[in-house]
């Protein structure tokens, strides 16, 4: 029944912004850790970054830091990636997922500390 809806993806120049957005739908918002994850063709799915259930705990990717924001807005039960300063190495297709396991200030990274996965957006960043 956990539903999570991506949008905002599409196509940048270098040095520009797009804010990804993934709204949760079936559960309380708040139950869940909110991840996102990024593959590019021919790799693996990496982490990107995760908000804990409460909004004060966080962790990057080393690759993202200073670049990329995650934040959560808990009325709208969405959860969003404020990405500047993109670069033609963070074209993939990005995925959000929601995790229900740990506590309240659980921050997951691993692929397999997720319960629901979104469809993935593509992001493509022009050099």
């Amino acid at each position: 029944q956990v539903q999570l809806v991506e949008s905002g993806g599409g196509l940048v120049q270098a040095g520009g912004s797009l804010r990804l957005s993934c709204a949760v739908s079936g559960r309380t918002f708040s139950n869940y850790a909110m991840g996102w994850f990024r593959q590019a063709p021919g790799k693996e799915r990496e982490f990107v970054a995760v908000i804990s259930r409460i909004a004060g705990r966080l962790n990057y990717t080393d690759s993202v830091k200073g670049r990329f924001t995650i934040s959560r807005d808990s009325p709208k039960n969405t959860v969003y990636l404020q990405m500047n300063s993109l670069k033609p190495e963070d074209t993939a297709v990005y995925y959000c997922a929601a995790s229900q396991r740990g506590s309240y200030y659980f921050i997951p990274e691993g692929e397999y500390e997720y319960d629901y996965w979104g469809q993935g957006t593509q992001v493509t960043v022009s050099s």
